[in-house]
């Protein structure tokens, strides 16, 4: 889909030529496309108009066939080629929106239990939603935050983590930080100290990949090597033992991972560099996949012989994207969130109904699952009572169902209790759901059940 850049400008009424004069308000649906040929105040040619109305008032969109910037008509006033305040919006070929005037693009957006992180593309990490732990990273545990707000220590991240009440971190440099709740170690800095500022994990130990679960973390080194730290209840440190550790202990096995996925609550998951998942923990539901509902300590091997390029573990289920595209997920299964048409648990995996062939899956905190089709549209299945699936409505669904808003999505964190969230492939950032805390970001604590644009 070619996308082109635009930039917001006020033209005078005296200097818009006849056929680009600024319409009033349009009645079309957002998006609709005018077949009218305009010449913008600048020459470009311009194959149609979206019409467009909302917060920033503008009324119409000229979309350029040429690489020359077409413009739009907008009543803030010309300064420099700009509206101040507005920096450059992206809009593809059917004039959807994949990058709003909002100044943080992301690279990376991690839906947590009540809050939600990002990393922007100059590596600044950014969070908002609830902060009564320090998970914000602000230094502060002002609560809640609607909007997102830096995250101190001048660090560059890679990507962030949101997790319970915690927050880690992965510096381009490959060194783990982590900040907010840890009363079970889950900071991996030696202490149970909370923290509203990054800390360094403990350990020296350089890691490709952190994520932060419901109340333990789980680390992946350059190597292969996984490493996990904080609440061991279940076994989910994979060590052997149920003992919490406030630094980071090695997971049992020797396998070489490519990914490792702790949980919102007491499993962990993983694929090794041959494609085999690998679960362990807690087992209840049968989350670990392993035909059996028995805990393990150590990994033990998902049944089915399937082969998977990545794992996401949630709170009691499982989900895993083979090869080919096809999403698997076991483990409970009460409101649906394994997406194979029943409400029946899971012990091995089963494939998501629907036929779809997806790029990513997320499995949710509590009891729903995202992914992202090839083409980027967004799919949600399972809870559905605070709108965490994005389709408009708060009815569970036993099957993907659309999230709303035609987005075009590079990724989704469905890892949240309630709430998820995406980033467009233009790098706007845009959540779903349950918002009591801010948590979505949109400068209100109002449950959304369509993905709201997060605000600066």
């Amino acid at each position: 889909m070619r996308r082109v850049r635009i930039r917001i400008l006020a033209i005078a009424a005296m200097t818009v030529v006849a056929a680009c004069k600024e319409e009033a308000a349009p009645v079309e649906p957002a998006g609709a496309l005018a077949p009218k040929p305009l010449v913008s105040a600048a020459g470009a040619n311009l194959s149609s108009i979206c019409h467009k109305t909302g917060p920033t008032g503008y009324a119409s969109i000229a979309v350029a066939q040429s690489a020359v910037p077409a413009h739009v008509a907008h009543g803030d006033g010309f300064v420099g080629g700009q509206v101040p305040n507005q920096p450059d919006m992206v809009f593809d070929a059917n004039c959807a929106l994949v990058l709003a005037p909002l100044g943080l693009t992301f690279t990376n957006v991690s839906a947590g239990g009540g809050h939600t992180c990002g990393v922007t593309t100059g590596g600044a990490a950014y969070c908002w939603g609830f902060n009564s732990f320090g998970n914000l990273g602000d230094g502060t545990t002002i609560s809640p935050r609607t909007n997102p707000v830096a995250v101190q220590g001048g660090i560059t991240f890679a990507t962030v983590s949101a997790g319970g009440g915690h927050t880690c971190g992965l510096s381009t440099a490959g060194a783990a930080y982590c900040w907010g709740e840890n009363d079970n170690g889950q900071l991996g800095d030696g202490t149970t100290t909370q923290r509203t500022s990054p800390v360094p994990v403990l350990g020296g130990l350089t890691f490709a990949a952190v994520i932060a679960g419901g109340a333990h973390t789980c680390g992946l080194t350059t190597g292969g090597a996984a490493y996990c730290w904080g609440s061991n209840s279940s076994g989910e440190l994979g060590d052997g033992t149920t003992t919490p550790r406030t630094s980071p202990v090695a997971v049992l096995g020797g396998l070489p991972f490519a990914a490792v996925s702790p949980s919102a609550l007491y499993h962990t998951c993983g694929v090794t560099l041959a494609g085999a998942a690998y679960c362990w923990g807690y087992n209840n539901g049968g989350q670990l996949g392993d035909a059996t509902t028995t805990d393990r300590t150590t990994p033990v091997p998902v049944a089915g012989g399937l082969t998977f390029s990545a794992v996401s573990a949630g709170g009691g289920h499982t989900c895993g994207l083979a090869t080919g595209g096809v999403v698997y997920c076991w483990g409970n299964n009460f409101s649906g969130q394994l997406g194979d048409g029943t409400a029946t648990a899971r012990t091995s995996p089963v494939p998501v109904t629907g036929g779809l062939t997806f790029s990513a899956v997320s499995a949710g905190g509590y009891a729903h699952t995202c992914g992202v089709a090839s083409g980027g549209a967004a799919y949600c299945w399972g809870r559905n009572a605070e709108g965490q699936l994005g389709n408009g409505t708060t009815t569970d669904q036993a099957s993907p169902g659309a999230v709303l808003g035609g987005l075009t999505f590079a990724a989704v964190s469905a890892r949240a209790y309630y709430h998820a969230c995406g980033i467009t492939t233009g790098g706007a950032a845009y959540c779903w759901g349950r918002n009591d805390g801010g948590q979505l970001g949109d400068g209100t604590t109002t449950n959304r059940l369509t993905p709201v644009q997060v605000v600066p």
